[in-house]
């Protein structure tokens, strides 16, 4: 049977990685870490030529499939073989080969679904229901300013508060705006707060959406294999070998600094009105995000990110660095190409 496809959409360090690990304890749903695909390659495309010449497309194919075999977090158990995949693409479509590298995963655990958490799909998502499976979205948000808590000591993503809260303002709103054009029955929203406060009957009504059963193991994904390998293949992700933490939130009311939850609120306070969350500032403060502080804060957003990078444990760049490299060969073939 072909298997159906699960999108996950919204922000990452919103739990994402949580319900990924949750969702993958199901026998009937193969979730594994995301290489992000199609946010890596689309921007690409233009390296390789047009893709209706096959050769072309089979050089897409061979690199994404080196890709997605260096992630940091390894698909176990799957086979991905480039021929194979060249093969059974009924078109030379790069989310035709997204979609078939994800029912290789499905196929290996013999699994009704499988689901991909690469969340900035989102802004891919009218290439996405143009293709003949139509997908089912589970929109994931969590309280945006402790996303950007979480954001700030990640090794990935902005750091100034001000792109943080504009980027978590635009995923919001594409996720949003999706929810107003998809079927209710492919769509679920699901808040990070309401998932940890109440998981079982949280996790029970999106299995309910997506027609599986609930299995009690989806709550003990911290004693997986699956859990386990993630949380040593990088140390932002080294909460999921613990059980669901039911107070991990507000954290940004210690973590925030000097003028973070004022800029936080004047650039997605909207925004964070409309999900349902309370603001602490009159958003009065206008001359925080001015023309002439924007320059500043893009300097001091590159300088943290390249500090983040520093910092980081040798382990995590270690990791990253096999994908680093394919990309790098891969932009350095522009001359052979042309």
């Amino acid at each position: 049977m072909k298997s159906l496809g699960i999108q996950i959409i919204g922000t990452q360090r919103s739990g994402s990685n949580l319900l990924r690990v949750i969702l993958d304890q199901s026998p009937e749903i193969a979730s594994p870490h995301p290489p992000h695909i199609l946010v890596t390659f689309y921007p690409l495309l233009h390296l390789y030529g047009p893709l209706e010449d096959n050769g072309n497309y089979y050089r897409l194919v061979s690199d994404v499939v080196e890709y997605v075999q260096a992630n940091p977090v390894p698909w176990e158990g799957v086979t991905l073989n480039a021929d194979e995949l060249y093969e059974e693409s009924a078109v030379n479509s790069l989310f035709e080969l997204n979609r078939l590298i994800y029912e290789k995963a499905a196929e290996s655990k013999q699994a009704k679904y499988w689901c991909c958490k690469s969340m900035n799909n989102v802004y891919y998502a009218d290439e996405l229901e143009v293709q003949p499976e139509k997908l089912k979205y589970v929109y994931l948000y969590r309280d945006g300013r402790d996303v950007a808590a979480s954001f700030k000591k990640a090794i990935v993503g902005d750091k100034h508060i001000y792109h943080i809260a504009d980027q978590w303002r635009k995923d919001q709103e594409a996720s949003i705006a999706l929810s107003k054009i998809i079927p209710a029955d492919r769509f679920f929203s699901l808040n990070y707060e309401n998932l940890i406060a109440n998981p079982e009957s949280t996790v029970r009504s999106l299995c309910e959406f997506l027609d599986i059963a609930y299995n009690p193991e989806m709550l003990n994904y911290y004693t997986s294999k699956t859990s386990k390998i993630t949380a040593a293949s990088g140390e932002m992700w080294s909460n999921l070998e613990k059980p669901i933490m039911a107070t991990n939130t507000g954290k940004y009311l210690k973590e925030f600094k000097e003028n973070d939850l004022e800029i936080f609120e004047l650039v997605a306070g909207d925004v964070l009105l409309e999900l349902g969350y309370t603001l602490h500032t009159d958003r009065t403060k206008s001359e925080l995000i001015s023309t002439d502080k924007l320059a500043g804060y893009r300097d001091d957003n590159q300088s943290l990110k390249k500090e983040a990078v520093a910092t980081a444990k040798p382990q995590d760049l270690e990791n990253r660095a096999g994908q680093e490299a394919i990309l790098r060969n891969i932009k350095n073939r522009v001359a052979e190409i042309a």
